[in-house]
């Protein structure tokens, strides 16, 4: 009986010792806080692409793979929101934002380089969205996601989504 007792209030210990590792750096759900907003002008956006980088790869004389169309979206006004979500194999990254127009259509993040690998450990995205000529100007709002692996995340110490007037960034 005594055995019992004495091991029962030993694992009970060992349990109540366990509560910190909700605060530590080795749970995964506090690898990256609250996202924060700083502002941004429309100049940084233009100088932040390499004029030397080809945007495209020339295709060839006797290349016949489907041509797809580019992607016409345009940044998202103002990037309200971001949420890294644990996921199993890595995170999801939920990102909220407002439009200054109701009927665009086909919201997108786009990574900021063409391989979606992180840059000095930044892993940057726009906020995209296709705006028609003739929508009215009102505010909506807008709502993308992307699945982001643990291979990546494991170079990652901040992840940056871009607006026009803003950026939101989430950090380690």
């Amino acid at each position: 009986m005594k055995r019992r007792v004495f091991l029962g209030l030993a694992a009970v210990g060992a349990l109540a010792g366990c509560g910190g590792f909700g605060d530590s750096r080795a749970n995964p759900r506090n690898w990256f806080g609250r996202s924060q907003s700083r502002s941004r002008n429309a100049q940084a956006a233009e100088q932040d692409t390499n004029p030397l980088i080809p945007r495209q790869q020339e295709s060839g004389l006797f290349d016949r793979r489907r041509k797809e169309k580019p992607y016409e979206g345009t940044l998202v006004d103002e990037v309200t929101d971001l949420v890294v979500e644990p996921a199993t194999g890595g995170a999801i990254l939920r990102v909220r934002g407002r439009a200054s127009q109701q009927e665009i259509y086909d919201v997108r993040l786009v990574p900021d380089a063409e391989d979606g690998k992180p840059v000095g450990g930044v892993l940057g995205y726009e906020l995209r969205a296709v705006h028609p000529l003739d929508a009215p100007n009102r505010p909506r709002d807008v709502q993308a996601a992307v699945f982001v692996s643990d291979k990546i995340l494991r170079e990652v110490r901040e992840i940056r989504v871009r607006g026009v007037q803003n950026e939101r960034v989430s950090s380690r």
